[in-house]
């Protein structure tokens, strides 16, 4: 059976007026850090130094931030969740973000001043497992919507954190609008969704700032690693906060000279790449089941923050199959002699398999040139997720499920 090939396209889209990359600010980012910072779970995750691979790929470097060991929820978004609730606490209180550490959050000063809310949100398990976490913490409540085809694992992981978990007959962003509906109709009720749309922009910026932690670290690391900066970004995308979260960020550390910012999305779901390939500059939504295995990328509604961002600053938008995510979390599994592992899952891993793609297969080759990728490019990529579901990691680890389409 012959393969889905990758889609791509160049970024030819005219600019705006880049109102929204402030959202990114160094100091907003220095916020939401010093707020991680005040977990006792908070670590700085690994930046794994891929220098064989990198090698065999013919590059001069390849990094990868391994988000399995993000406070012990295997996944990077409670980054995001989290700090949205401290700022909109924050707000509720009338107090300065500084303010909201997890010392006074957890303590009983806080619940008798602030009481209890309900924090609502939709996911296809990362983000939802992270808002419940924290909720969890915080000793607020959470009730979080899944869409059709959502494992159990998944669906078990978010239920035992105390949050309210259903699985809905409908995709992501249905369920999206059915938590929005929800928070509308409760008391002391409010959405945490890392997608924006019209009148509702503030809580997704917040998230998008918790992003930026995991950016912020990973510059420190680098420098560690006597590398200024990363030549190249891969970063995937469902609805673009984390995409747009990364290319805010790393335009405002390297305002000068930015990397250069490929963008990755399921091909099901591939909104943020149909946009591009307009070309117009008016962001395009994708309907239907979105299946895929990469589900924290089946998102087919573009956060309108994040577009505007990547509109502005990405080099280039990807389409890709599932059998490219499946060979980079078989490529990060069994590494190169000499390399660590690094365990991704299907929405971690498709940088890897992207790269390794246009590096060794010709039929990318002018992609490959226009991204100017060689020999003294250092990659930077974010696996986002380690074994979030275990039993489909060995299928496509261990079985080769998804090898070809």
């Amino acid at each position: 059976m012959s393969r889905e090939c990758l889609k791509w396209v160049m970024n030819r889209m005219p600019g705006s007026e880049d109102r929204n990359l402030s959202v990114m600010s160094l100091e907003n980012v220095a916020s939401a850090r010093a707020f991680h910072k005040s977990f006792p779970q908070y670590c700085v995750t690994p930046l794994a130094d891929l220098r064989g691979m990198a090698g065999m790929l013919g590059l001069g470097g390849l990094y990868v931030k391994d988000e399995s060991y993000r406070f012990g929820l295997n996944a990077f978004k409670v980054l995001g969740g989290s700090f949205a609730m401290a700022r909109y606490i924050a707000k509720e209180m009338g107090k300065n973000i500084s303010e909201m550490n997890y010392s006074y959050l957890t303590s009983t000063a806080f619940r008798e001043e602030f009481g209890q809310a309900t924090f609502f949100t939709a996911t296809d398990g990362n983000h939802g497992r992270g808002v419940a976490w924290a909720a969890h913490k915080l000793g607020q409540k959470a009730v979080v919507h899944m869409p059709k085809g959502s494992t159990k694992m998944r669906f078990d992981n978010i239920a035992k954190e105390g949050a309210r978990v259903t699985i809905e007959e409908v995709n992501y962003d249905d369920c999206v609008r059915m938590a929005a509906a929800e928070a509308a109709q409760t008391e002391h009720g409010v959405v945490v969704q890392d997608t924006a749309w019209e009148g509702y922009e503030e809580i997704p910026s917040w998230i998008m700032q918790g992003y930026g932690s995991m950016a912020e670290e990973t510059v420190e690391q680098l420098r560690e690693m006597a590398v200024n900066r990363p030549t190249h970004i891969f970063v995937q995308a469902g609805v673009g906060s984390l995409a747009s979260a990364v290319v805010g960020y790393f335009v405002n550390r390297f305002p000068e000279d930015p990397p250069k910012f490929v963008i990755m999305e399921a091909g099901s779901a591939a909104c943020l790449y149909k946009g591009a390939a307009a070309a117009d500059g008016t962001p395009r939504i994708v309907t239907g089941d979105l299946q895929t295995i990469m589900a924290g990328l089946a998102c087919g509604e573009p956060n309108t923050i994040g577009w505007d961002i990547l509109r502005n600053h990405a080099n280039a938008f990807l389409s890709c199959p599932d059998w490219v995510s499946a060979k980079g979390m078989r490529m990060l599994a069994s590494p190169v002699k000499g390399d660590p592992r690094v365990i991704s899952g299907e929405s971690g891993a498709v940088g890897m398999g992207v790269l390794s793609s246009i590096m060794s297969d010709d039929s990318y080759k002018e992609l490959r040139e226009n991204l100017a990728l060689g020999k003294d490019s250092k990659v930077l990529l974010f696996s986002t997720e380690g074994d979030t579901d275990p039993d489909m990691y060995r299928k496509i680890v261990w079985d080769g499920a998804y090898s070809s389409d």
